[in-house]
């Protein structure tokens, strides 16, 4: 128990004393509070201690829900938020805390040379220019950054010991103003002030406060413009003859009852007078002469003075930075930080209301003390003597800028270990003594930038953003995990809420704009760049962080709000479901598919990549998993952003049914299915080559889901390229819209963007071609789609001599593969003796031709053939002639009488009919879109029938009608209206 009191106290409580009083309670406190008066500065201050004491609470939650190693902040939001906010935190945090050591350094100088010694300005005397004050605060600033670097990269031994001396000068500091304030309760003289009239008079020369002929104040007044000095009054300046020059006390004390003069603010402009008065005649110059009187160096205003003051409470991660180091972190973080906290806000609050009891409003008002010779205003009233507080002051600001400059780097080498920041992986290396010293090189170039700009007091609202950014999102984090009630959000510190990490986010962000909206803005582009850097270029980390678990829970809501109804045809997209076929080494076969979703889908909607692999799920779970790892590589490659999943099953057909039924989640189910076209199927004797192709085909129409399958699609461009020309729509049969929907879908991706739509449609002789343009391109206008429209007459016409002849190919091929039990040689000579027997004459083609021409007129009971594609099976004639062969009392036929048989195949009058309308179209089609970049048609249903002969003759068919054509997107729509007129 004694060694976590003292962790609490020597690991987390002192450095955070030491890192949140310095600079601005020494040399700008009184001027803060002069210039906001006691009301307005009790509000200011009150409200940043808020501020701190929110993120305090928040982070000790934070802190104590598990170990935190180095890295404070930084580590606590991105474990917390995931990488990319804790890479932009961190990378914030290191610039507020460099940004930081150039404030301390800019302290210290502002200390040494403004109160201690001011004959060591190199630029002459800054009292009579600002400009000459802050070029040696830029000039002694480089130097002392140059012995700072030098110190902190030798080693941190020194740094430590250091440390100790500067934290009693701080805690020695405190109490002897304190003690001075008591002491000094009437008031002291040892300070004294010149004023004329209202306005505040630099300390003249010889010291005399006095009208009196030949004093330094006398001759500044009274020069002619001759350079000689007048003796009478009435030669002198106007405003010198019309005031008195009287001496005021600066320490009234506590006794005096000055409190109530220093209760209002004075808010002053650049170039102003100091003057305790109201009127513009006393603190304007007026074209007069502003001999020897305090000029006002920065506008001041409630919001500037808040920028300013806010970086006085910032130090209180010191104590979670040095988690790995106690004995008890989860007990001493929370214990020693809101101690700090607290302790600092009581100081600043009580010495703010001590400092306007006890000083007069024009010395607080004198910022570097120049109406006191310079002197420095808080030290002025210590026990028992200033140089306590000018040497400890001094001490105090070094060792805080050490500090600084001794953490920054080392949080600049933990950001680069992680690897989140592929940039800054050269910093991730150290010395062999364990020194960061390229993060130091950085760190030190950045905090000479900051030195540049010489003023503490524009130099300060820049850090309070980093900072404000900082706490901001520690707020944010521990809000979150609150809210999400995450499993493992089980924090050792208790008195913690949501709603007070929320009021700190709000603190956070509101002070942040009052400061300056335009710093404001900066810090959060900062964080935005460096967010998406690391999105699109950090390395991955899973370190189960708040964002994760907030998308879940978005993820949740959305999905059962989807479950409420199905999509109105307004917000209908395709939903893609990818059917991967893999080859034997698990690769996609035809990755062009991915490319062709990723095209359509143009990054919106879901797209799920899934591949089916047959055999038992418990022998073959390695192949799975490798097949998902492959899906997925495809994917990214080709820049889709989806998922990917397999399946094992013992069938390919029923794991795509299974998938297709499955797949999905809620409302976001797949609506559309890819599937690649079999183009080895002719050269198969197997009909698995089409089953699976056709048995998934009429599922997908059963699952009410969209069909496109690509054929071609070797030839599709790639996401890189960009084509040019039309893209063709052929619109036999109406689908819900979904014809004219995808090209629209296309063109939004780059690929297709340059390509004009083409709607082509067919018309019979009864239909009135002019009318049916007229409506579809008014039903065009309606849905806001542009594209050029074509009617095409299709007349009908006598079979040509090709149409019976493919026909009858046709079904001799469909015949042949029957024979499943011939012997390989078998196959091979059926097979040439069917090629052989193509190659007859023409004249023997049109005796064929004539003949079946008129076998078909004299049929009387001849039914007219439908004009549809989808083909019924083949005719009994068929199946008499294939029996016929093998009930021939057990003979077993030769190659030759088997070829005779298929020779004595007459065609199905109906198979030659839809050949003869397969032909037709594709004629016209290749005629019109020949040149087309791509040809979207309507895909045909399947043959209800099962039977190896219909479905054979169904993917010849199809061939037929895509010959000629080097990128076909054949298209069969779900059942449903996927596309409206209304908007």
């Amino acid at each position: 128990q004694s060694s976590a009191m003292l962790g609490t106290l020597m690991g987390v409580y002192l450095p955070c004393i030491q890192n949140i009083f310095g600079v601005i309670l020494f040399i700008r406190m009184p001027w803060i509070v002069g210039t906001c008066g006691a009301f307005w500065a009790f509000v200011l201050v009150l409200m940043c201690c808020c501020t701190t004491f929110l993120t305090g609470i928040s982070m000790s939650a934070i802190a104590t829900n598990g170990v935190v190693p180095a890295g404070g902040s930084y580590f606590m939001v991105s474990r917390s938020l995931g990488p990319e906010f804790g890479g932009a935190v961190g990378l914030l945090f290191y610039t507020g805390t460099t940004i930081a050591a150039a404030m301390y350094i800019i302290g210290a100088v502002e200390i040494l040379i403004t109160y201690i010694a001011p004959g060591m300005s190199l630029f002459g005397d800054f009292t009579k220019d600002a400009n000459i004050m802050y070029n040696n605060f830029r000039v002694f600033g480089s130097i002392l950054l140059v012995c700072l670097v030098t110190v902190v990269s030798i080693g941190v031994a020194f740094v430590s010991k250091f440390a100790s001396i500067a934290l009693a000068c701080v805690m020695g500091s405190i109490l002897f103003i304190l003690i001075g304030m008591f002491v000094n309760i009437n008031g002291s003289d040892e300070m004294q002030m010149c004023v004329l009239g209202p306005r505040l008079l630099a300390e003249p020369e010889d010291l005399n406060c006095t009208k009196a002929v030949g004093n330094a104040l006398w001759n500044m007044y009274c020069m002619q413009e001759n350079g000689t000095v007048s003796d009478d009054i009435e030669q002198c300046d106007q405003y010198f003859q019309d005031h008195n020059l009287t001496l005021r006390k600066s320490i009234l004390g506590l006794a005096s009852g000055v409190f109530m003069e220093n209760i209002g603010p004075q808010y002053k402009e650049a170039g102003q007078i100091v003057a305790a008065s109201d009127s513009p005649d006393d603190y304007e110059p007026l074209g007069n002469p502003t001999y020897n009187q305090v000029i006002v160096d920065i506008t001041t205003s409630f919001t500037v003075l808040v920028g300013i003051f806010f970086p006085s409470v910032t130090g209180i991660m010191a104590g979670s930075n040095r988690s790995g180091d106690l004995a008890d972190a989860q007990k001493s973080i929370p214990t020693g930080t809101l101690m700090a906290i607290f302790t600092t806000s009581v100081v600043y609050l009580s010495y703010l209301l001590f400092f306007a009891a006890t000083y007069d409003t024009l010395l607080m008002l004198d910022k570097f003390g120049y109406s006191v010779g310079g002197k420095l205003a808080i030290a002025s009233v210590a026990w028992p003597n200033k140089w306590v507080i000018l040497i400890g002051s001094l001490l105090s600001t070094i060792g805080a800028g050490m500090q600084s400059m001794t953490g920054a780097p080392r949080l600049l080498q933990a950001i680069a270990k992680d690897n989140i920041v592929p940039i800054l992986g050269p910093f991730a290396k150290s010395t062999a003594r364990g020194e960061p010293f390229r993060a130091l090189c950085v760190t030190a170039c950045i905090c000479f930038i900051a030195i540049l700009i010489g003023n503490i007091d524009h130099i300060n609202p820049l850090l309070s953003m980093f900072f404000l950014m900082c706490y901001g999102f520690v707020n944010l984090a521990c809000a979150l995990q609150t809210l999400l009630r995450t499993p493992n959000w089980r924090p050792r510190f208790k008195y913690y809420h949501w709603s007070l990490s929320f009021i700190g986010l709000s603190l956070c962000i509101t002070v942040m704009f009052m400061t300056s909206w335009y710093y404001a803005l900066i810090a959060m582009g900062m964080a935005g760049i460096i967010y998406k850097y690391i999105e699109f270029r950090g390395a991955e980390k899973e370190w189960g962080d708040g964002i994760r678990g907030l998308a879940l829970s978005a993820a949740r809501y959305s999905l059962l709000r989807l479950e409420e109804g199905p999509p109105h045809t307004k917000n209908w997209r395709p939903q893609i479901l990818i059917l991967v076929k893999l080859n034997k080494d698990l690769v996609p076969k035809y990755k062009k598919l991915f490319t062709f979703a990723s095209q359509l889908k143009a990054g919106k909607g879901l797209a799920i990549a899934v591949s089916v692999l047959e055999g038992e799920y418990t022998k073959c779970y390695g192949e799975s998993q490798a097949a998902k790892i492959s899906l997925r590589r495809a994917m990214e490659e080709e820049k889709v952003k989806g998922f990917v999943d397999s399946l094992v099953s013992s069938n390919i057909v029923d794991g795509i049914n299974h998938i297709m039924q499955t797949c999905g989640l809620g409302g976001m189910k797949p609506n559309t299915v890819i599937l690649g076209w079999p183009y080895g199927w002719r050269h198969s004797p197997d009909v698995k080559s089409w089953r699976v192709f056709l048995d998934t085909v009429r599922n997908v129409s059963a699952g009410k889901m969209a069909l496109l399958v690509p054929k071609g699609i070797n030839f599709y461009p790639e996401s890189t390229q960009k084509v040019s020309g039309t893209i063709d729509i052929w619109w036999i049969v109406h689908d819900g819209g979904l014809l004219m929907l995808l090209p629209f879908l296309l063109r939004q991706h780059k690929v297709w963007k340059n390509c004009k739509m083409r709607i082509f449609t067919v018309a019979q002789l009864e239909d009135n071609s002019i009318q049916m343009k007229k409506d579809l391109k008014t039903f065009l206008y309606q849905l806001r789609i542009e594209a050029e429209v074509d009617v095409v007459e299709m007349m009908d016409s006598d079979i040509a001599t090709y149409t019976y002849e493919r026909t009858l190919m046709m079904e001799q091929r469909t015949q042949m593969l029957k024979e499943l039990r011939l012997n390989r040689k078998e196959k091979f000579n059926l097979v040439q003796a069917i090629v052989d027997h193509h190659h007859i004459t023409s004249t023997e083609h049109e005796a064929s031709r004539v003949r079946f021409q008129e076998q078909r007129d004299a049929e009387t009971n001849d039914q007219e053939a439908s004009t549809a594609l989808a083909p019924t099976g083949a005719s009994s004639e068929d199946t008499d002639v294939v029996d016929g062969s093998r009930e021939d009392g057990g003979h077993k036929p030769s190659a030759n009488e088997k070829f005779k048989q298929l020779l004595g195949i007459k065609p199905d009058e109906a198979n030659v009919r839809r050949m003869h309308t397969a032909v037709k179209l594709n004629e016209v089609i290749v005629n019109k879109s020949h040149s087309a970049q791509l040809v979207i048609i309507n895909l045909p249903g399947p043959p209800k029938q099962t039977k190896p002969e219909s479905e054979s003759n169904y993917m010849e068919f199809l061939e037929v009608l895509t010959e000629g054509l080097e990128r076909v997107l054949m298209v069969r729509g779900g059942g449903r209206e996927v596309i409206t007129i209304y908007s």
